[in-house]
């Protein structure tokens, strides 16, 4: 399992979403290898890590992570997981005997009725869209106007996201022979087990961003029921990756979660003044999703015609 190592200090593992890879934390990592040794991997059929030779499920998922664990003698590593990531550390956790404390930043999989056919609708439809503009991306990343219109769904704020930070995880989606399988799982296979209220010793909390539009924050109330021992962490003004929305906020969370001790919400937030955010005007993101929409048709269209 192809993974990097930054810092020094008590092993620290980072779990990526679908389609990313271990570049989904550059916002945070160095920050965190300030005081943990952090190892980011890339989950099998992700980044540079060759897919698996059978089924791929949040189960299979998690074998192989155990598996990658145990080889490095890790188990016991305090974890931190993103969006499907972020389930596949609450999977690990339920298991017991794998990881520490734990990390759950908007977790993929306590979706119902509705929720599940519009989230893999959607993403499904962003994927297509996002391997269309591949050989535009750089340009489209580049562009505020248009990374906005392009990471809407996924950012509070994507203006704000870094450019290479946003080429990377466009050129990661569209390259990862295990992102269509691992979708249909996330949407429609297995259901995401629970764990009773005192099988889990260790720190577990789960984080959300209030502006989620994957995961929507009506889900938190259902991974809190089935996961009773965690402790509900909001972010504010942050979407989908509050790695990306609010850097420097999770690295407070995760080193105050995994410390061990006690922390109050108020210490780890220290939220800035939110005019500091400067949005992008409406009229400006309608029209970069117009050009992105009639980019991405005009390239299915030359591909199909060739």
């Amino acid at each position: 399992m192809n993974h990097i190592r930054r810092g020094a200090g008590r092993p620290l593992l980072l779990l990526h979403g679908i389609g990313g890879s271990w570049r989904s934390w550059q916002t945070i990592i160095e920050d965190l290898a300030t005081e943990r040794e952090v190892i980011a991997v890339d989950l099998p059929g992700f980044g540079n890590t060759p897919p698996l030779a059978g089924p791929v499920t949040i189960a299979t998922l998690a074998d192989a992570v155990t598996d990658f664990l145990r080889a490095q003698n890790l188990l016991g590593i305090d974890a931190v997981g993103s969006s499907m990531g972020a389930r596949l550390v609450l999977e690990l956790a339920r298991r017991g005997g794998v990881l520490g404390a734990v990390v759950s930043l908007d977790p993929g999989g306590f979706w119902q009725g509705w929720e599940i056919p519009v989230f893999y609708h959607s993403v499904a439809i962003s994927t297509q869209l996002v391997r269309a503009l591949q050989p535009a991306m750089p340009f489209v990343t580049s562009n505020a106007v248009t990374r906005t219109a392009l990471f809407a769904q996924f950012s509070a704020h994507p203006w704000q996201l870094p450019a290479h930070v946003a080429l990377d995880e466009m050129r990661s989606f569209a390259h990862a022979p295990s992102f269509d399988e691992l979708l249909d799982n996330l949407a429609y296979g297995e259901v995401q087990q629970g764990a009773p209220a005192g099988s889990i010793n260790a720190p577990l909390v789960i984080g959300w961003g209030r502006q989620d539009r994957v995961c929507l924050p009506r889900q938190a109330p259902r991974a809190l029921a089935k996961f009773p021992d965690a402790r509900l962490y909001w972010f504010e003004d942050c979407g989908h990756f509050p790695q990306w929305d609010q850097p420097a906020e999770t690295v407070r969370l995760i080193l105050a979660a995994t410390a061990g001790q006690e922390f109050r919400d108020a210490d780890v937030a220290r939220r800035p003044d939110a005019a500091a955010h400067k949005p992008i005007s409406a009229v400006a993101v309608a029209a970069g999703v117009g050009a992105l929409v009639l980019g991405g048709l005009w390239l299915l269209a030359r591909k199909r015609a060739e």
